[in-house]
């Protein structure tokens, strides 16, 4: 990455507080070219409520070695597993490996109608994830007949196999993992800050651009504090745009689109063990006196809480994270779905009823991840990961502070990420 500012120092901005811009703010400020004294790193969030309070807190956490792109995969995966043996992720942000397969079976009714999980105000939006890729009660003779005959595992407990009509394993043991994707991100800004990035709570509108000498390059960013109504400038030798769907808002020119998730928490009675499985349904859901296809995703958590999401939708990004609306019908839908394959779903609590936009690359292919030289030499892109964003954090991150702090990405070859092949 070229870099030919008269000065000696670094002023890094980093601008978006979700699980891209956390990470890379960690691994900026533990590269080994990384002094104090001579380099500032500032991570700058819009949202009110703090960090990850997009995709990056309201996402699964599903963390995969069959993932896309390979490229960023392949570096991602064994630095999530490093991460974790570092810094106790499993006590930390809920890191564990876990089972992942395809259940294809029939839903049991809960009342005479029941939506598809699709929020209001929007068209279903596939979330295009596959492209990668307490003791049960004792079972009955015929329960159990069904589970052997439909490959259901043994230690899954919390699905019926009598309703089941076919499970398969997506992956072999050990390609699949999982981490709480807010406490991750937290994580990872907590331990940023120990090592000296400074957090700030404002809106971005622009990146300031220098064209007074032979060429473009970044000078800065605007923006307006938290609680403020004057704007201010940041000086930055680079900026690192790391805003997921909201990115456009500040440089236009990036192709990114955004598609609304909605997604349900649920806590089970107490005594209940979930077993460790993710899985991608296909239920035959009765509704109104018909049967719909309905597909939702079910993450089982190490705390036995089970997140469970539906289809996307196209509705329109709103101005900020903050202003995000949850559809209530799409979640009790997602409710009903999964609960009629599950008893113990059915009866446990509902905790959280929310949505997020996951940012897509309009044009196809993705993430966006290198330097934007053709807008401004020291501007670089991150975003675009789709619903692979917790998933490739770390391998993003490892690659832009190679960027930054190195001048080239040594880790992975990422060329056809780079954003002169969207821009």
């Amino acid at each position: 990455m070229s870099s030919s500012q008269p000065t000696t120092e670094t002023n890094i901005v980093i601008v978006g507080g979700g699980i891209i811009g956390c990470t890379t703010a960690y691994y900026l400020a533990s590269h080994p070219k990384f002094d104090r004294a001579s380099t500032s790193i500032t991570l700058i969030e819009a949202s009110k409520e703090g960090v990850a309070q997009g995709a990056s807190g309201k996402a699964g956490g599903l963390v995969a070695k069959w993932a896309y792109p390979k490229e960023l995969v392949s570096v991602s995966f064994p630095e999530h597993v490093r991460l974790a043996e570092e810094h106790n992720g499993a006590q930390r942000w809920g890191w564990r490996f876990v089972n992942c397969g395809s259940w294809e079976g029939r839903g049991e009714a809960l009342s005479s109608e029941a939506g598809s999980g699709v929020g209001a105000g929007g068209k279903r939006k596939s979330l295009e994830k596959t492209l990668g890729l307490g003791d049960a009660a004792p079972e009955s003779a015929e329960a159990k007949k069904k589970r052997a005959a439909t490959g259901l595992p043994e230690d899954l407990n919390w699905v019926k196999p009598e309703l089941t009509d076919a499970y398969s394993p997506m992956a072999p043991t050990g390609a699949t993992a999982q981490v709480h994707p807010y406490l991750f991100t937290n994580s990872m800004l907590e331990l940023a800050k120990e090592r000296g990035v400074r957090f700030v709570q404002g809106k971005v509108t622009s990146v300031n651009v220098d064209s007074s000498g032979s060429s473009r390059h970044v000078s800065g960013v605007t923006y307006v504090p938290l609680g403020a109504d004057t704007a201010e400038k940041l000086p930055a030798t680079h900026v690192i745009l790391a805003a997921g769907a909201w990115s456009p808002k500040i440089i236009p020119a990036l192709p990114i689109s955004g598609t609304r998730a909605h997604s349900i928490t649920i806590t089970p009675k107490p005594g209940t063990r979930i077993a460790p499985y993710v899985l991608f349904t296909e239920i035959a859901f009765p509704s109104g006196g018909r049967v719909q296809r309905v597909s939702p995703e079910i993450y089982a958590r190490p705390t036995d809480e089970v997140y469970c999401c539906g289809p996307g939708d196209d509705s329109p990004v709103p101005d900020t994270v903050d202003d995000v609306e949850v559809d209530q019908k799409a979640c009790e839908s997602i409710r009903q779905h999964v609960a009629s394959i599950s008893q113990e779903l059915r009866e446990g609590e509902v905790d959280r009823r929310q949505a997020c936009f996951l940012p897509v690359v309009s044009v196809g292919g993705g993430p966006i991840v290198g330097e934007a030289e053709e807008i401004a030499k020291g501007l670089v892109i991150a975003t675009g990961h789709t619903c692979w964003g917790i998933c490739n954090a770390p391998g993003t991150a490892k690659a832009l502070a190679e960027l930054v702090m190195d001048g080239k990405i040594k880790c992975a070859n990422l060329n056809k990420l780079k954003p002169s092949h969207f821009l």
